[in-house]
């Protein structure tokens, strides 16, 4: 497992070396950097006396969402890291819900190949922080278990920063998990006995924001991937929605969908749907 992460590190350490040298001769000026921190809480209660029935609960969501991007002539790199995390604790329960939990980072690089098209690369990690139950508890992921990496040159068409959609022919895909999720069957699409899995393929990443009113935005992120060496007529999907309805500075409404389509991991789509008014700080 360490040889493959090493390899697949090293291959996108090649894509991006130039970005990387031209970052260090230039100035800060060069880079755009932006970011989000929610607090989001939900919380009910009822008394004794409460006829329509119900059961008293809280919860609350942290997410960051942070953007660093680099452009110098005809170099463009950018970046974001998403982290998120959220609990639920519902009255009588002994233990807490997990309601969001994620690691993320992409990465891509791209070299101006002519009008709004670019020679690119691109990296993505995906993982969690914190161990997954089931409904009768038993634990069936924790940190870094799974972890989806994924690397490939291509190209990239990018409109502006708000719009873009990157094609990688030749993507490389690889997933991990430990050792005691495989010992008794498939896990995350790793088979019975191994601790990772290997594709090649070709992926599609698509992004889109805009505003739809002064205090409203949309970010839309899609991702597919289609694996050369297994069925690939089947296509895997991850389309993530974003909705910041903004109060007023501190003060928002933040809708999160993430739908996920993996017919190795589950035969089904993975729907996952979060919405809270809370506390939202940009810097």
């Amino acid at each position: 497992m360490k040889k493959s992460l090493a390899t697949l590190l090293f291959v996108f350490t090649i894509f991006v070396s130039n970005a990387q040298e031209e970052a260090v001769k230039d100035s800060t000026k060069l880079w755009t950097k932006k970011g989000n921190i929610s607090l989001l809480f939900n919380q009910s209660s009822y008394n004794k006396q409460w006829l329509g029935g119900g059961t008293s609960n809280i919860a609350g969501n942290f997410g960051l969402n942070y953007d660093f991007n680099y452009k110098k002539e005809d170099i463009v790199w950018d970046n974001k890291f998403i982290l998120a995390y959220g609990l639920s604790k519902i009255k009588g329960d002994q233990q807490t819900a997990k309601t969001d939990d994620r690691l993320e980072l992409n990465s891509l690089w791209g070299k101006k190949a002519s009008g709004n098209w670019y020679y690119s690369a691109y990296f993505n990690f995906k993982s969690q922080l914190d161990t997954g139950l089931d409904k009768d508890g038993t634990r069936i992921s924790h940190f870094f278990s799974p972890a989806y990496f994924q690397v490939g040159p291509g190209m990239l068409w990018k409109k502006n920063d708000n719009l873009s959609v990157n094609f990688a022919p030749a993507a490389a895909k690889a997933i991990f998990v430990h050792s005691h999720f495989t010992e008794f069957g498939s896990s995350f699409g790793v088979l019975q006995g191994d601790t990772s899995r290997f594709e090649f393929g070709a992926s599609i990443s698509a992004y889109y924001k805009f505003v739809v009113m002064s205090n409203v935005s949309i970010e839309n992120r899609l991702n597919l991937y289609s694996n050369y060496l297994d069925n690939p007529q089947n296509v895997d999907i991850d389309y993530q929605m974003n909705v910041v309805m903004k109060i007023n500075k501190y003060l928002s409404a933040n809708v999160a969908l993430q739908a996920i389509y993996d017919d190795n991991a589950i035969k089904g789509v993975q729907v996952k749907e979060l919405f809270g008014i809370g506390v939202n700080y940009g810097f």
